[in-house]
């Protein structure tokens, strides 16, 4: 009976399914932090939709993560995105706070999120209202 499927798969030209090649599917390790850099800056520039940066950001931490896999390593940057790459959803301040991390350690530093006041942060000022 486990042979049918794949009897049917051959009569309709297809063949047996084989899995794809890790190297396939993998980026080589530079090429995955350097995508990881990228998605991290467009998060916290906000350039794209909120869903559009979600899906760039799990695509490079799955990436990564893969990555780091292939090439046997275990650095903090690869544990970063091991950890990340399962939460959903992911929030927008979620999101923040792991690009930080990401390019944090991508620059050599330990990954430690100052706290949001000692951070950087964009906003409109209200505007005055009169008595």
């Amino acid at each position: 009976m486990a042979l049918a499927p794949l009897v049917g798969l051959a009569v309709l030209g297809i063949g047996p399914l084989r899995p794809l090649s890790a190297t396939a599917e993998t980026p080589p390790y530079p090429k995955a932090e350097e995508f990881a850099s990228k998605s991290a800056h467009a998060v916290l520039s906000r350039a794209g939709r909120e869903t559009c940066l979600r899906g760039k950001l799990t695509k490079a931490l799955l990436g990564l993560s893969n990555s780091c896999e292939a090439a046997h390593m275990t650095t903090p940057l690869c544990r970063l995105a091991d950890k990340a790459v399962v939460v959903t959803p992911m929030s927008l301040a979620f999101m923040d706070q792991t690009s930080h991390q990401l390019l944090d350690l991508i620059a050599g530093g330990s990954g430690a999120i100052p706290p949001a006041a000692t951070r950087a942060m964009s906003f409109v000022p209200e505007p005055a209202v009169e008595p």
